[in-house]
């Protein structure tokens, strides 16, 4: 079972009124339980020790997403292009502390330019850019859970 399979079964408990569900599959058992809040937690059988960890920044997933969607509607121009979450994991705007910045307010980006890393089963992955224009808004705090599509920065195509 791969992380896009882990993500789909997470979002689909948090859509749906199913409390747990659990899938055996070439020897690794993952449960995904929703508790009475809408926080998910994911847990690995002995097969599979490495999907363990990944829970630690999934807890609190719920809090600060519905505060990152609030700033998405606050643009009005229609002509800006919104660079999205390919995954669910932790937002980190820097390599590390003291490393540079990837994409600021009044940046340059171009197709393939990294603007973000997320952070997903420790593993870091670079997000690049789809679009060139100017990033006008970032929508995201550094080192948030984000989830899957949520928009991360605002872009001017002109």
């Amino acid at each position: 079972m791969d992380i896009k399979q882990i993500q789909e079964l997470v979002k689909l408990i948090n859509k749906t009124n199913i409390g747990e569900i659990t899938i055996e599959e070439e020897g690794v058992k993952i449960t995904v339980k929703q508790k009475k809040d809408p926080v998910q937690n994911i847990i690995a059988g002995a097969a599979a020790p490495a999907y363990a960890p990944a829970t630690a920044p999934q807890p609190q997933a719920a809090v600060p997403v519905k505060e990152a969607a609030k700033p998405a509607v606050e643009p009005k121009a229609d002509n800006l292009i919104t660079i999205k979450s390919p995954m669910i994991g932790t937002f980190y705007r820097q390599a590390g502390p003291g490393k540079p910045i990837f994409a600021s307010v009044g940046d340059e980006v171009n197709p393939g330019k990294v603007v973000c890393i997320i952070e997903a089963m420790k593993l870091f992955n670079e997000i690049e850019s789809e679009v060139k224009g100017k990033i006008v808004k970032v929508l995201v705090e550094d080192a948030s859970p984000v989830e899957y599509d949520q928009p991360l920065f605002l872009v001017d195509p002109s």
